[in-house]
């Protein structure tokens, strides 16, 4: 694996460009380990101490259980295999966002942008927030309003951020070996200091093979499968990563299979320690594990690992989103306060206050988690759609076989992974119509939003 763009010298739309040279005013200062803890950061937060009684509520087979872990895992890395070939290919601020609008047309990647700001982040990041003002309070005791610490939350990960990419990827990269840390306990106390473990490969079934059990499987996929979602952020900054061509691609990779382990290594010691019944019973899995194991203190400790584990996610979002707006309005198709970069700390200050500023109003509102239920739906249509461009990119490729990072098994894995995101997508649609409705109603809403953008730039354009 080399430096060299592999989808960059194809046809136009793309620059011809040899080099991947960072975005004007960003500096390339995120090297291999800082970009791995930023895709392990943009994937756990909270949801793996809380969703494996989730899935438990709707399979009650340790092998069932276990086996949608690992089937979400590996769903996850055949992604991983697309987003790594598109960041080696076109290591491009904003990631995603860049991918579609070249693959499509810019109004696809404003779109995805539009619903990034106002529905995937804003939910994601608000719920978080108010998370761990929740577990920081309970932990302290303090006398504090609960929006008083979301408001002191945000604000300095946001200063830390605004003071540059190298201090908020290194405060970011702190965070998730804590996170890790944390997880590394629990995993062993489950494994070592449990001394009545349940049964782990038996019942293999839960209920006969049927239909009910097809629907079963598929209803706690989803929640697997948001676990395990946030891995696409770290291309967000492909331009202000070292050498993104062979970093980016290989921290995809690595990020994502340290994940994977760690993942599985919980739900392995939660259904250990509380079988099938026990954890479907409770909405605490990881304290009641640590609780077991430890008393008293191990579950206080793991409150301690879950508030650093909300904190390490919030700064990763406000590290890696804001640059897809960015990105945006460098294209003119955003507000243009947002594409400046401030000259003493290289980073889109705006643009990081807009993504902050945004979630403070969501998380004070509190109609976070109505915004939560439209998030699943939102980001698998673009998973789904970003899966997708690679079969447009290889088609302009033509006989040319690119350098650089290429997907195993392509079409039949890409194929796979965009099949399995639609797929959810309908299963969302089906289950939760009105809150699906809802989504597609802010996502249509963009439409008029990105024509009014286009105009403006049209006009701009005339009148140079």
């Amino acid at each position: 694996m080399n430096s060299t763009p592999a989808i960059r010298h194809l046809k136009p739309p793309f620059t011809a460009d040899p080099i991947p040279a960072a975005s004007p005013g960003l500096l390339r200062q995120v090297g291999l380990f800082d970009a791995t803890m930023i895709v392990m950061g943009g994937i756990i937060g909270a949801g793996i101490f809380i969703n494996p009684y989730v899935v438990a509520q709707q399979l009650h087979s340790p092998v069932l259980i276990l086996g949608v872990w690992i089937a979400g895992g590996v769903v996850a890395i055949l992604g991983t295999f697309i987003y790594a070939e598109l960041a080696s290919g076109m290591p491009e601020v904003g990631g995603q966002y860049a991918y579609l609008r070249e693959a499509f047309h810019p109004a696809v990647g404003f779109l995805y942008g539009w619903v990034l700001l106002l529905v995937i982040e804003a939910g994601g990041m608000a719920a978080v927030t108010v998370t761990f003002a929740r577990y920081l309070l309970e932990l302290t005791g303090w006398r504090l309003a609960e929006r008083t610490i979301v408001v002191l939350t945000l604000a300095a990960l946001t200063l830390i951020n605004c003071l540059g990419v190298r201090l908020g990827s290194r405060v970011q990269s702190i965070l998730m070996v804590m996170k890790i840390s944390a997880i590394a306990t629990l995993i062993a106390a489950g494994l070592f200091l449990v001394k009545t473990p349940h049964p782990l490969w038996h019942p293999m079934l839960d209920r006969e093979p049927s239909l009910d059990l097809i629907t079963a499987i598929g209803g706690a996929m989803v929640p697997v499968l948001f676990a395990f979602g946030g891995w696409q952020t770290a291309n967000f900054i492909a331009a202000e990563v070292k050498d993104p061509g062979r970093n980016l691609s290989r921290s995809l990779v690595m990020g994502v299979s340290g994940v994977i382990a760690l993942y599985v290594g919980v739900n392995f010691v939660c259904v250990r320690t509380l079988g099938p019944q026990g954890l479907a019973e409770t909405t605490v899995p990881a304290t009641s594990v640590m609780r077991i194991a430890m008393g008293d203190a191990g579950a206080r400790l793991i409150a301690l690992g879950i508030a650093v584990s909300t904190l390490g996610f919030l700064s990763q979002s406000i590290l890696t989103a804001p640059r897809v707006y960015f990105a945006m309005a460098r294209d003119k198709l955003f507000f243009q306060s947002v594409a400046k970069v401030t000259e003493r700390t290289h980073v889109p200050v705006v643009a990081i206050v807009l993504q902050s500023v945004w979630t403070l109003v969501v998380a004070l509102s509190g109609r976070y988690e109505q915004i939560l239920n439209y998030v699943v739906s939102m980001d698998f249509i673009f998973f789904g759609l970003t899966g997708a461009t690679l079969f447009v990119f290889r088609r302009r490729e033509g006989p040319t076989v690119a350098e650089g990072y290429r997907v195993p098994w392509h079409p039949f894995t890409t194929g796979l992974f965009v099949l399995v995101c639609w797929l959810v997508v309908a299963n969302t649609i089906y289950k939760y119509p009105m809150n699906s409705l809802l989504g597609m109603s802010i996502l249509v809403l963009g439409i008029p939003a990105y024509a009014l953008w286009a105009a403006k730039q049209k006009t701009q354009d005339g009148k140079q």
